[in-house]
């Protein structure tokens, strides 16, 4: 990866700077998608153009791995590395703070409740629960 400066916010935003990327994190790490199909259907329909040449980034990047169904040897499943796992704490912050500024959204409330009364704890869990 090329990055534009030494600034470190800079350097996050290299990784995961537009939109998709960060949905299709969210999609992994908190709504147990894992196909190419399950991350295209979110809510918010990403273009299969789109959702292909993100997902190729984020793999060269080293935030997901890509690996075969086994299942179903013809499909793909995508699953977070661990460097991609290390953006959970990001992605909670995201959530409180649209918490307490965009109230019109879909938050989770019970994730609100337990990230301001044990965050180490949710994190910890949440982490597990990528783990199977």
């Amino acid at each position: 990866m090329t990055q534009r400066s030494d600034c470190p916010i800079s350097t996050l935003l290299d990784f995961v700077g537009d939109k998709w990327s960060l949905l299709i994190v969210r999609d992994l790490m908190f709504f147990g998608k894992s196909s190419f199909s399950e991350l295209q259907n979110s809510d918010e329909r990403m273009a299969t153009n789109i959702l292909s040449s993100r997902l190729e980034k984020l793999e060269q990047d080293d935030l997901i791995q890509k690996q075969t169904d086994p299942n179903d040897r013809r499909k793909k499943i995508y699953k977070l590395t661990e460097q991609g796992k290390s953006l959970l704490p990001i992605l909670l912050e995201m959530i409180i703070w649209s918490s307490k500024h965009a109230q019109e959204t879909n938050l989770p409330t019970q994730l609100l409740e337990r990230a301001s009364t044990d965050r180490d704890g949710l994190i910890a869990d949440l982490l597990a629960r990528l783990e199977d």
